[in-house]
């Protein structure tokens, strides 16, 4: 069984209950997150060995983190231990015109984004990991945390691993000019990627690919084709997202492979808890490339994958493949053909 681990930041998530906002409320429910963490527990639940690579706190916050990772079936023997903090963000729930607001606490003095890169043994890893998952989350955290990523992911390819970087372009984390800084970061970690998770906006914005005038569908088949091409990569895909006057979304997921598109159906459902919607898409396409589905089964998948996400409140999906396949199947009133 290959070892998939996610290279990241795992962040304590405090959120208010309900509807209510951080001004009404004075409760907080909390659990542990990040992309490495969703898709992780995500794969394990497909029957994969899923790990994370990330540190965390020597102290009871970082025990607390280390517990909920073991009970969502994550793989916690690559976790370093160091440093005082944990990163943490609040979440208040949007409902109708007011949408959902995530606050960040310092997230750039956490323990993972001040560890050292002597804090990894990459070679070592490297040895020990089949599929190496990476985000463009953690990619905007700081130059040390950037250079760790590269180097894990060379080492990896090295091994004879694959890489799969979900693209994750957050403007907030990159502040002003973002796109000009991120560029050269993205094209590194493209370079070296083998699957990649990415839409035609992140094709246009961050690496100045041009998609003309055309509907998002339309842009998304001129840029992804040259994305693919120009780095070597061997698949891309992504979700587009429209959200519906009744509040409910639609969501449409892509593959782009051997030159050919494939796209999920439009999947139309209301909203519960939007957040890590995308890392259940993700893992849903790596454990169909690991399994070796035709891309249209594994991008049908993934659109399921990514509407069960929407339903649970958390950020952490824990469906098994025939529990997302069921929902597809039970889901064709809401199929939009």
């Amino acid at each position: 069984m290959p070892r998939i681990a996610a290279f990241g930041e795992v962040m304590m998530r405090l959120q208010v209950p309900g509807y209510e906002t951080l001004v009404q409320s004075s409760r907080l429910e909390y659990s542990f997150s990040g992309t490495g963490v969703n898709v992780t527990a995500a794969l394990a639940r497909y029957g994969h060995n899923g790990a994370i690579i990330t540190t965390l706190p020597e102290t009871p916050l970082g025990d607390a983190a280390v517990a909920y990772l073991r009970k969502l079936g994550i793989d916690t023997s690559l976790v370093s231990r160091g440093g005082k903090h944990l990163g943490m963000y609040f979440l208040e729930n949007g409902f109708g015109v007011r949408p959902g607001r995530v606050t960040y606490t310092d997230r750039l003095g956490s323990s993972f984004n001040t560890a050292a890169e002597s804090n990894y043994d990459m070679a070592a890893l490297a040895s020990r990991v089949d599929v190496l998952h990476l985000c463009g989350i953690t990619l905007a955290m700081n130059d040390e945390v950037r250079r760790q990523m590269k180097r894990l992911a060379a080492e990896v390819k090295s091994a004879g691993g694959k890489v799969v970087f979900d693209c994750n372009y957050r403007p907030s984390l990159w502040g002003p000019d973002g796109y000009a800084l991120a560029r050269p970061h993205y094209e590194e970690l493209l370079q070296l990627a083998d699957t990649v998770m990415m839409n035609e906006q992140d094709a246009r914005f961050i690496l100045g690919i041009g998609t003309g005038e055309y509907d998002r569908i339309t842009q998304l088949k001129h840029a992804i084709p040259e994305v693919v091409k120009r780095f070597g990569i061997g698949t891309a895909a992504g979700t587009h997202r429209e959200i519906n006057d009744n509040n409910t979304h639609s969501l449409t997921g892509y593959i782009y492979h051997q030159g050919r598109f494939e796209f999920s159906r439009k999947l139309a459902f209301p909203v519960l808890d939007r957040i890590g919607a995308g890392d259940a898409f993700a893992s849903a396409v790596i454990h169909g490339e690991l399994q070796q589905y035709p891309p249209q089964q594994t991008v049908n998948m993934a659109g399921g994958a990514a509407m069960l996400a929407h339903t649970i409140v958390g950020d952490t999906t824990l469906f098994t493949e025939g529990e997302v396949l069921r929902a597809l199947s039970e889901h064709t009133l809401d199929v939009e053909r």
